[in-house]
């Protein structure tokens, strides 16, 4: 399992257009994407779950990579987060 955390950058948080986005880059992967913050936790690949986090600029999320493409996956998200939120 690869794992990282981030910080929100983006002044209004984790919103539709990028969580659209998050969804798209995550189903890119066969592996489980699991983004957590504030004590609760969604599939990547699910926009309304993601949307239910309620993520705003300055919070910070963990993301919980797990299966085949594991290494390939974090680093791609990693990057989709650097360069979108």
């Amino acid at each position: 399992m690869k794992e990282f955390q981030y910080v929100i950058q983006d002044p209004i948080g984790l919103h539709a257009r990028p969580a659209g986005l998050l969804v798209k880059q995550a189903g890119a992967f066969q592996s489980k994407v699991t983004v957590s913050s504030g004590g609760k936790s969604a599939d990547a690949r699910k926009l309304i779950m993601l949307m239910s986090l309620g993520i705003k600029q300055g919070m910070e999320v963990s993301c919980q990579i797990e299966g085949e493409d594991e290494e390939a996956a974090a680093e791609a998200l990693e990057k989709f987060f650097r360069e979108n939120l």
